[in-house]
């Protein structure tokens, strides 16, 4: 994997471009993704010298992986299920807090080839970026589709593209 080639193009170019601008600004950043399944952090970990930026990650799956690996820092609102858009600012925040670094990205949501236990199709999904201000960033997707692959790399796709717009701002 040193060259990248089995990360789909289009999302090691979002990498790329993110590793880019973090390493520019001297920010550091962490991860929390569930539905992407570690796609995120994949991305990002592929850009040569990601450790001038990229602090870790976590793929947390279900609520009790959320308590045990974030807990502690900011604790789970009581009440709060996945794949909202409260759940993608809480995995940002959390993860950015427990890693000490200047950025966060959360990511949740229905891969499929169904919808999740809360109702939700597959296709729809919530991600979020917190830097260091504290304040989120939120992106809602509905991609239609049952794939659960081609949804896993949308999902990671718009967290980078959502971090992309942050770094921006």
């Amino acid at each position: 994997m040193t060259d990248g080639s089995t990360i789909p193009a289009g999302l090691l170019a979002f990498g790329v471009e993110a590793g880019a601008l973090l390493r520019e600004r001297g920010d550091t950043i962490a991860v929390c993704e569930s539905a992407a399944g570690g796609l995120v952090a994949a991305a990002l970990v592929a850009v040569p010298g990601c450790s001038a930026f990229f602090v870790g990650s976590a793929v947390v799956y279900t609520v009790s992986a959320s308590r045990a690996l974030l807990g502690g820092v900011t604790e789970v609102p009581k009440g709060m299920r996945g794949a909202t858009e409260e759940f993608a600012r809480y995995q940002a925040t959390a993860i950015r807090l427990r890693l000490g670094t200047d950025w966060g990205i959360g990511e949740t949501g229905a891969t499929g080839p169904e919808g999740n236990p809360y109702g939700d199709p597959p296709g729809h999904g919530w991600v979020g970026a917190v830097g260091p201000d504290g304040s989120p960033r939120t992106r809602r997707l509905a991609t239609g589709s049952a794939d659960r692959a081609a949804n896993m790399v949308a999902f990671a796709e718009a967290s980078l593209g959502n971090l992309l717009e942050a770094l921006r701002a």
